[in-house]
């Protein structure tokens, strides 16, 4: 949080004037599937707390309100303990999005007069986000809870989170436990993203995966299904995190390897700047090994039966940092390896997802594809896929009502895995990403007891090399504009 809003909370909201509305019009015509993030007005009914007391800019957090979510969404005093609540308050929330987007994908493949051609489809019109269920607080003193079923725009639910912490343990603000499944502890929260659209309404570095790739368990955007231990100082200015989690991209019923696991472990430290503010610099790392043959019945994987373990690992720096009251920027690197059985295909290939159908093998069952099968062997010159992004995220705050923001993302490939599903294995810079996004999201009122935005968006995404026919670059754009509301 920056220093100069701890002693403006209290502080009505900034009036917008003329002048602004009209740069919204203006805004809008130039510009003109939701991110789950975890925002509950309940909270603020609890404490009595305005939303802007916890919130930059609504959903995300500013300093004030990632302390209270590191301390287990606890005040720490005698409010958190469920007894000392009005019968009446029910911490449950709801979030949906009504919008009206058009987008517009290049170089599709569709049926022509002479066999398949790529042709851009360009479509718009009013659409729905999914719906999340948020309910979160405490059980007890220094136990906390998080339950969120979301389902997507059909309706067709699953669990998004579902977490019990023991927040203080001993007493001491250094230890908490948490166990379920959750989001991994990134400075840089995809939960609590400021922006709806389907490629800027994600961190691409936090779910990239090479050309031809097999590893889908590398998603450090996706929540994960382990055990966090989780601690800071009591001001919050220094923070850790380790994580134990399956090697399973956060399915239930262990359906890939009973003996496959990540971690994930993150710090930083926060230092004061004077008028500047608070600034924040840290790491992270997610290291882990994953299934890529599984036993078979009849050719058919057996769930759950996943071997032949392979490492990856993503890694980088994190940064927030303060330019008086009203401007800030977030950075975040990652430099990303997957064993070359992943480069190769080989992976996930119980959802089919696993890309390596080209070799087969002998068993006392017939030919079968050796994706799944103990006796595989890697082709000659196979080598691991290395990469290297940064993303870099401004911000300016006009008020807690009005936030203009934007986002670069670049990930470029530094070592190809020359695998066989590489469409130009040679092409060194084969599915390298560079992504735009610019908006601006307005919010006529924020109260304790619901939230409500006029979110506009527009970005652009760019692939090299990946269209399906010619193998040459992608590129897609969409403008949305729609109202995010909770209550």
């Amino acid at each position: 949080m920056r220093m100069w809003a701890q002693s403006h909370l209290c502080q009505k909201p900034q009036r917008v004037t003329s002048v602004l509305a009209a740069a919204f019009a203006l805004i809008f015509l130039i510009l003109g599937a939701s991110q789950s993030a975890s925002a509950l007005p309940a909270f603020a009914r609890k404490y009595g707390l305005r939303c802007s007391a916890c919130h930059e800019s609504w959903p995300m957090l500013n300093y004030f309100g990632q302390k209270f979510k590191d301390n287990g969404y606890q005040l720490m005093n005698d409010r958190d303990a469920p007894i000392w609540q009005n019968p009446g308050y029910w911490p449950v929330t709801f979030r949906i999005v009504p919008i009206w987007h058009r987008v517009s994908t290049g170089k599709v493949a569709v049926d022509g007069g002479d066999g398949q051609v790529e042709q851009r489809i360009t479509s718009s019109g009013f659409d729905l986000s999914g719906l999340d269920f948020h309910t979160g607080g405490t059980l007890g003193k220094n136990i906390s809870f998080y339950v969120l079923p979301s389902s997507d725009a059909t309706a067709s639910f699953h669990f998004e989170t579902v977490m019990a912490r023991l927040d203080n343990v001993l007493g001491s603000t250094w230890l908490n436990v948490k166990l379920g499944k959750f989001e991994l502890d990134n400075l840089l929260s995809e939960k609590r993203i400021l922006t709806l659209t389907a490629n800027g309404g994600i961190y691409q570095l936090y779910h990239f995966m090479p050309q031809g790739d097999g590893n889908i368990f590398g998603q450090m955007g996706a929540n994960q299904l382990g055990v966090e231990v989780m601690g800071h100082s009591y001001n919050d200015r220094t923070r850790y995190s380790a994580s134990l989690l399956s090697s399973n991209n956060g399915s239930v019923g262990l359906p890939y390897g009973a003996n496959s696991y990540s971690g994930f472990f993150a710090a930083s430290q926060a230092f004061d700047a004077g008028k500047l503010g608070v600034q924040r610099l840290g790491f992270y790392a997610m290291l882990g090994e994953a299934p890529t043959t599984w036993l078979t019945n009849g050719g058919a994987p057996i769930g759950g039966s996943g071997t032949g373990n392979k490492g990856f690992s993503r890694e980088g720096f994190v940064g927030q940092f303060y330019f008086g009251q009203h401007f800030d920027v977030q950075v975040v690197t990652q430099h990303g390896s997957d064993s070359a059985w992943f480069g190769q295909g080989y992976g996930d290939y119980i959802d089919g997802y696993a890309s390596n159908p080209t070799a087969t093998c002998a068993s006392a069952t017939g030919p079968h594809v050796c994706n799944n099968t103990p006796d595989t062997v890697l082709a000659a010159g196979s080598r691991a896929p290395t990469w290297n992004g940064v993303l870099i995220e401004p911000h300016y705050v006009y008020s807690p009502q009005l936030i203009f923001l934007a986002r670069y993302e670049t990930i470029k490939m530094s070592q190809q895995s020359n695998g066989p599903q590489s469409a130009n294995p040679s092409r060194s810079d084969l599915g390298n990403i560079t992504t735009y996004t610019v908006g601006y999201r307005y919010n006529p009122f924020m109260t304790s007891r619901a939230g409500f935005a006029w979110h506009n968006e527009f970005n652009l995404f760019h692939q090299v090399g990946t269209s399906s026919l010619s193998n040459t670059n992608i590129n897609t754009s969409e403008i949305l504009t729609g109202f995010d509301f909770d209550f």
